[in-house]
Formats: C-alpha cells, structure tokens, sequence
C-alpha cells in the first residue's frame, strides 16, 4: 500500500543540495548588497567567508582559503593549470569528474610524464602506485559512484610533490587529514546546500611555494592567475576575488556556516551525516533488491549515497518518475555518466526523519515499477 507519511523535505538531489532545515530567504544579511565587492563592507563579508571556513574546518597554521570563480571545476582547473607540470603527476579515478582531472591532465595539458590509476564505478584504484615524488589529483569522494577513500593513510608524510584533492562533496561530511593534502576544492552548493559559481581554494604552504617558484610553460587566463611577478597574490585568500563574486551568496554561505555551528561544528555535521547513512544502511540489509553501489562498508560515501538495484533501467526510471510526482524525492536518478541506480544525497542538511519517511516510499515504488 502506499505509505501514508511524505518527507517533509523532498530535496535528496546531489547537487545542488538541500537548503539547511529551517532556511529562509528573510535570514540572510543583505546589508552589503548593491554594494561593490571592493567596498569594506564586501571585503569584510568576504573575509568573514573565508576565516569562518578556516576556524570550522581547523584547518592547519599557514593554510589560505579564497575565494574563486568557477565552482569547484573553476578552483581544480585553476590548481592544476597553475601549478602541474613541473613534476610528474599521477592521477586517481574512479568515477566521472575524477576521468575529468585526467583528460585534463592527458588531453588538455598533455602532460608527457602522466599515470592514471583508474578502477571502476564502486571501486576504488589502487593508491599503493602513488609516487611520493610525483605530484598526485585524487578525489576525495566520489559523487557520481558513491565511493569515498577510506583515508588518507596512503600519502607519505615525506612526499616532495603536491597532492591536489577535488574535495567538493567531502569537505564538512567527512574526516580530511589536512596535513596530507597540499590543495584542496569545494563548493558551496554541495555539502552546506549553498548557492553555486563559487568555489574555494584550500592552499598549503608548500602550494604555496610551488606557486611562488614554478611558472608553467602555458599561458594561464586572468582567472587562474593566483601570482604576479612571482609571487602569491595575498589579496586573494583576504577577501579581494579575482573576478565579480555573489555577495547574496556570500551570505547565503555564511548562514549555512553560522549553522553549521549550531548544530557542533564540523563534527555535528559529520556526525548528523553519517547516521543518515546509517539509516539506509540498515534498509539496504533488510531489503534483497537494493545494493550500495560502493563495493565495501569502508569506502561507501556518507554525502552522495549510490545504489544499484535489481530492476531494469526502465523500471528504475519508472521509480524515479513515481517518487517525484508523489512529490517524495527529487532528483534521485544515477549521475549519466554512472551505472543505472538511485543516488540519494544525506549530507548534513538532509533531516533523518525525512530519510526515514522516504524509505517506505522506495519499497513502494519498486513494487510499483516491477509489478
């Protein structure tokens, strides 16, 4: 029968996410809009951004945080373009925008001294082959599969190249050893259900030096450009954008930043992610139709949950269609690019209740679908 409690929030899409529970428009300071990005008022909003990120992430002594163009796609290319090439690189991947870094690295670049480790959607590739004299892309969570890296156990405290992490749906879900990663991305939209455009460049000091002694041998677009005459633009990582940003999402994103504090900081959230996993966790092991897509327990993300079902593609898009008319859950489909399946984000701003309410909702549908 069909169930008779709807979540109260129907938004399970893995990008952009969910709005904090009790969001509202009237919440957000508005006092610097309309007003120049350059004025005091923007510059100090924008600081606000990226010390509020430094203070909650915790993130180490002499780590920077900026704010850039472009999403978290904008805040890679701009790694990567600006700082590959002068060693090898090795790159890691195992789902679609992680294959992104490495036609990146292979095609767009043509980066002669290249590797790429690639495992399956599920799966995860082997980072014994890391060299820790090369310079190292990885994704910390896969998006579009549902696999996360356990760890970062694997990068060698005595590396000498860079490690540069596509952290976007990682970074306030998931526990990252800061001092194992050298440059790190996210974007708002993701984990904190923020607006999108913005992405945040996360630099250690030794990108730093990589920045302030390395210049590539390709000519890098204004909006890459993070030194002049050799030496890191500071302005960047104090409020002062390379090009025009949102101010309106500047506060959007400080509201989720203030509420990620409400709930304990990063460790609430985390926390408050991990047991909406463990709510579908739970349901996959008492239902035999339903699988993570993540082949084990230790690598299954917390964030972008994936699953595989035992249903025909056309039976699952029937399910999909069933649970967004009844207005249950939208945006659930498998990423393109991914193994037909559900993906269903549970990131800290999805409510458990709402993860509870909609699994009856999937045992109906699938009924529905393969009647």
């Amino acid at each position: 029968m069909k169930p008779n409690v709807k979540p109260s929030n129907p938004n399970f899409s893995s990008g952009p996410c969910t709005k904090r529970p009790g969001y509202v428009l009237s919440a957000l300071n508005t006092d610097s809009l309309g007003r120049s990005h350059r004025s005091s008022i923007g510059k100090e909003r924008l600081k606000k951004a990226i010390d509020e990120t430094v203070r909650l992430l915790d993130l180490p002594e002499g780590y920077k945080v900026g704010i850039v163009p472009g999403s978290d796609t904008g805040a890679m290319e701009m790694a990567m373009w600006s700082m590959l090439g002068q060693r090898p690189v090795d790159v890691f991947a195992w789902e679609s925008f992680g294959a992104g870094w490495v036609t990146d690295v292979t095609k767009q670049l043509k980066l002669k001294d290249a590797r790429s480790f690639v495992a399956e959607y599920g799966q995860l590739p082997d980072f014994s082959q890391a060299n820790p004299e090369h310079d190292v892309i990885f994704t910390w969570n896969g998006t579009t599969s549902g696999v996360k890296v356990a760890n970062a156990d694997w990068i060698s405290d005595e590396r000498t190249g860079l490690t540069i992490c596509d952290a976007t749906s990682a970074v306030f879900a998931m526990n990252i050893d800061w001092h194992k990663i050298d440059v790190a991305t996210f974007s708002w939209q993701k984990v904190l259900g923020g607006e999108g455009a913005h992405g945040m460049l996360i630099l250690s000091p030794r990108a730093v030096e990589r920045l302030e002694s390395y210049t590539p041998a390709w000519p890098l677009p204004k909006v890459f450009r993070l030194t002049n005459k050799g030496t890191l633009i500071d302005g960047i990582f104090k409020g002062a954008t390379i090009n025009t940003p949102s101010l309106l999402c500047v506060e959007d994103y400080l509201d989720a930043l203030t509420w990620v504090e409400s709930i304990g900081g990063l460790s609430g959230a985390i926390e408050k992610s991990q047991g909406n996993l463990q709510i579908l966790a739970d349901y996959v092991a008492q239902n035999d139709w339903i699988n993570f897509l993540a082949q084990s327990p230790d690598i299954c993300s917390n964030t972008s949950v994936c699953f595989q079902l035992d249903a025909s593609d056309e039976q699952i898009k029937t399910m999909i269609k069933l649970l967004a008319d009844e207005r249950v859950a939208f945006d659930i489909g498998a990423y393109k690019d991914a193994p037909s399946g559900l993906r269903i984000w549970c990131g800290a701003t999805v409510e458990s209740a709402d993860v509870v309410a909609l699994l009856p909702w999937l045992t109906w549908a699938y009924q529905q679908a393969t009647a």
